[in-house]
């Protein structure tokens, strides 16, 4: 069983039709809104820049914001670099680990589109 899969084949979906239309080349932001207008387009509900706080020993010491929360269940990191890098895949996973969320995606809108699927489970995270 793949957990939230049906959440992730439409991310996936949203992500092909765009990289289809528009290609390599844009900033990230253009790929951001044209998932944004593709999943309202499909009634799929989401959140953009969605602030999420890291905290140490219970005290908060950092703000940052995720690209996109998809149906409150995924989140969703978009780069439209030439290629993607482990820090990449880092702030996937610690976003991941300061949230309640369990699946995150990596949008790749590189010179081929690729994407990466991350899970990371409530229980393995220290609260």
């Amino acid at each position: 069983m793949i957990l939230d899969r049906e959440t992730t084949e439409q991310i996936l979906g949203a992500f092909f039709d765009v990289y289809r239309e528009l290609g390599f080349g844009f900033l990230e932001t253009a790929y951001v809104n044209a998932l944004a207008v593709e999943f309202d387009r499909r009634g799929v509900a989401f959140r953009r820049e969605v602030p999420t706080e890291v905290s140490y020993l219970g005290v908060p010491i950092g703000r940052y914001r995720v690209d996109m929360i998809v149906a409150d269940r995924v989140l969703v990191e978009v780069k439209s670099t030439k290629a993607i890098s482990d820090a990449d895949s880092r702030q996937v996973l610690n976003y991941l680990r300061a949230t309640s969320l369990e699946v995150g995606l990596l949008l790749h809108f590189g010179p081929t589109p690729k994407f990466h699927r991350y899970l990371y489970t409530n229980d393995r995270k220290v609260r």
